[in-house]
């Protein structure tokens, strides 16, 4: 065989290999470019902290970088940084040491979805950065997300003692003061107090800033609704705060206990049906009407004579014996059983 035939069998060899390999690759179609699965970055990484530790939470990514919808996301990268308090540089580059891999799955069109991640392997004395990274198919990692960090120490004891006295339009909220860690040493750094709310059986929600003080007096409220509170210590530091674990929950439903004025302008007028007794009107949004007294001279206490509803001012006591007589007047509201405000002054029938 001449060795231009040696070639020529060579070149068609090498083209056959190739066109087996294409063939066999698996595609159907042109490969997807990598820029159309990459998903967004992240950008709402939070932390909430508890006397056991740290819980993160951010939404999956919905869109890829180009803008079209992320189908699943394979799963997350969640970067890590633990410092000693003593040696943290706040301008220096953040030395993330460890990375966890976080389970993803799929993401259904028009519908958030939320990774929730628990730490609680953290050490006292230490600050903690995280940043995390979604990934989408091979070597398809987003671009970073917002950086969260906080201060870890021992926690403060949980408050006890809450207790919570409604009145009208008002609760008032009370707690034994903090001086202990959890693990039972002294507490050396300013405690502060954060409330929690929650209305009608409804989620439990921060109530304010912390308090530097046991007492709080809720006046947010609504009078026959019911309201649950919780009460967490927060001990101080410079580099932030160090929850405690929430204390018992106490309810409270505030209740409308104040009555409408006291009526004003009585009269009372003896005339052939009876004694015509009126008053001015009183000004009360929760004003249902008002009831009517009479006394004879020498009794000790007044008896009713009767009760008008609004827009009533006026009633006719046809059964008012012969003699002296003297009335007097009161104001209710709408409440059941009503709120009365004090009798009017008496005045004597004419």
């Amino acid at each position: 065989m001449s060795m231009e035939e040696r070639w020529a069998k060579t070149a068609l060899a090498l083209a056959v290999g190739t066109m087996l390999i294409v063939s066999g690759c698996g595609y159907k179609d042109d490969p997807v470019p990598p820029q159309h699965v990459l998903p967004q970055a992240v950008n709402d990484l939070r932390v909430e902290l508890d006397d056991q530790g740290a819980t993160l939470s951010w939404a999956y990514p919905r869109k890829t970088v180009t803008g079209g919808d992320v189908e699943e996301i394979d799963g997350f990268e969640l970067y890590r940084a633990e410092i000693p308090v003593a040696s943290y540089c706040p301008t220096c580059p953040v030395p993330y040491s460890s990375i966890i891999k976080v389970p993803g799955g799929m993401v259904v069109p028009g519908s958030g979805k939320t990774a929730v991640y628990e730490l609680r392997d953290l050490r006292p004395g230490n600050l903690y950065i995280l940043k995390v990274r979604s990934q989408s198919g091979w070597w398809q990692n987003s671009q970073d997300s917002n950086e969260v960090s906080f201060l870890w120490q021992t926690p403060p004891k949980t408050p006890a003692g809450l207790s919570c006295q409604s009145g009208d339009g008002r609760n008032l909220l009370q707690w034994q003061a903090v001086s202990e860690l959890k693990d039972g040493g002294k507490n050396a750094v300013p405690i502060r107090y954060q409330l929690y709310r929650g209305v009608d059986g409804g989620a439990m929600e921060k109530l304010g800033e912390p308090l530097n003080t046991t007492t709080y007096t809720d006046t947010a409220v609504e009078n026959g609704r019911t309201y649950a509170y919780q009460v967490r210590a927060l001990s101080t530091y410079a580099q932030g705060s160090v929850n405690s674990g929430l204390s018992e929950t106490v309810q409270a439903t505030p209740t409308d206990k104040t009555p409408p004025p006291t009526p004003t302008g009585l009269a009372a007028l003896r005339t052939e049906i009876g004694v015509k007794v009126y008053w001015d009107t009183v000004q009360a949004e929760d004003l249902a009407g008002y009831r009517i007294y009479r006394r004879q001279p020498g009794q000790a206490a007044p008896v009713l004579v009767g009760e008008v509803n609004l827009p009533h001012s006026l009633l006719i006591d046809s059964k008012a014996p012969a003699g002296a007589l003297l009335y007097s007047v009161s104001s209710i509201d709408t409440r059941s059983p009503a709120n009365e405000s004090v009798r009017s002054a008496e005045v004597a029938a004419e």
